[in-house]
């Protein structure tokens, strides 16, 4: 039988054992210094992103579960806080690969997270450093189990061809200039997801506004005859730039439109800008700016590093790009002119820079400001339906007088 200790062994047992307990608090309280300030979750027909936002780096672990299937992500230095405890309710039921999510303090210094899964997935997570207004960022990108294994942009790519796009579309009568088939535009709704592009003074985001002006222009052009209309989303999702043009690549579009509101930190600055592709600098001061910003859209929206863009590699500015950027200029003064008629016009010509998103060699490509969304009058007008369905009206119109001029097209 043991015999009681002395007081003295057993202070000295105390004392160690708070010793143990502060080195221990000390220690989580080193390794919990990485504080979780935001979780959000993106679902679409293609994949599903979860982003968690933190003060600093995030170090993680994760691992996969059969029967029933389940992804589960182990946060290290971090505490179970009010914004991981509310992961399930994110969780939207239309989700079509997360069923329930929820979080727990695993132990003193690691939080999990389970995700129940409605099928198996292949998840994809990387580290984001802080860019704009995000800090830190954790991404887990859920993809189809048959997703391609060797790129997941690519293989979103697929996904969204797949049931979607319809390539063997009726080919047309030849009533625009001696065309025999029909014209394939590619409409793409700039930013969307993760990514909100410019913000208005009263919260309009650029990301929804201007997927309701692609969406009513979508449904012009599949209104004319030897037309159809395809876009790179129809919903809220991001898509790196690289995606988007490898989507009209895929599609042999004949023309390639990108649809933005822009922002600048002048709020007296207004009027509506067509841009192509630039091969020698930015024409002015404001089109660089504003490629810069559009091209920050993968930072924001959040890409792997080292993901490889096969659709586009070594296309870009070969012999076609010259005659190319030369249709994109006309493209894009028959659709600025058109648009003066609706909204003051920020320049009266076509400017140029090196948006990433006009790099399509082969395939005529504009994008368009429809107006400054960081101007507080034409914030309204962008929210307003009118204003939109005028604006699909003017870009449609301005298509047409390109082709009436005998634009060349793509061949296929």
């Amino acid at each position: 039988m043991s015999q009681p200790l002395p007081d003295l062994d057993r202070r000295k047992l105390i004392g160690a054992a708070a010793a143990t307990f502060l080195l221990t608090v000390s220690r989580v309280g080193i390794a919990a210094g990485s504080q979780i300030v935001a979780v959000r979750v993106w679902p679409s027909s293609t994949y599903t992103r979860v982003t968690i936002e933190a003060s600093s780096e995030v170090r993680y672990k994760h691992f996969s579960l059969a029967n029933p299937n389940r992804l589960v992500v182990d946060l290290i230095g971090v505490q179970l806080t009010n914004v991981l405890q509310d992961l399930g309710k994110q969780i939207q039921g239309a989700d079509p690969f997360i069923r329930m999510a929820r979080a727990g303090q695993f132990n003193a210094e690691t939080v999990r997270l389970v995700f129940d899964l409605r099928n198996e997935v292949r998840p994809q997570l990387f580290s984001l450093k802080p860019v704009g207004e995000y800090q830190h960022r954790l991404v887990l990108d859920l993809y189809p189990a048959d997703a391609q294994q060797d790129d997941p942009l690519l293989a979103l790519l697929e996904d969204y061809n797949k049931g979607q796009l319809d390539n063997s579309a009726p080919r047309g009568g030849k009533d625009k200039g001696g065309i025999n088939r029909t014209l394939t535009i590619v409409i793409d709704p700039g930013h969307g997801g993760e990514d909100p592009g410019a913000v208005g003074p009263s919260g309009i985001r650029e990301k929804d506004v201007v997927l309701k002006i692609s969406r009513q222009l979508k449904k012009l052009i599949d209104a004319e005859k030897n037309m159809r209309a395809v876009l790179t989303r129809d919903e809220d999702v991001f898509l790196p730039l690289g995606v988007r043009v490898a989507k009209a690549r895929k599609l042999n579009a004949d023309l390639f439109i990108s649809v933005h509101a822009d922002a600048v930190d002048n709020r007296t600055a207004r009027g509506s800008s067509v841009f192509a592709l630039s091969e020698n600098g930015a024409t002015s001061t404001m089109a660089r700016y504003l490629a810069k910003t559009q091209n920050d859209a993968d930072m924001v929206g959040g890409v792997k590093i080292g993901g490889k863009d096969k659709y586009l590699a070594h296309t870009l500015f070969d012999l076609t790009q010259t005659a190319t950027i030369n249709d994109s200029l006309k493209l894009g003064k028959s659709v600025l002119s058109k648009m003066g008629g609706l909204n003051k016009l920020h320049k009266d010509k076509v400017e140029q820079a090196g948006f990433a998103v006009l790099k399509a060699p082969d395939i005529p490509s504009i994008l368009v400001e429809t107006a400054f969304i960081s101007h507080p009058e034409e914030e309204q007008k962008l929210i307003s339906a009118d204003f939109q369905q005028q604006m699909a009206d003017a870009i449609l119109s301005g298509v047409r007088s390109y082709f009436a001029q005998g634009a060349a097209v793509a061949r296929i």
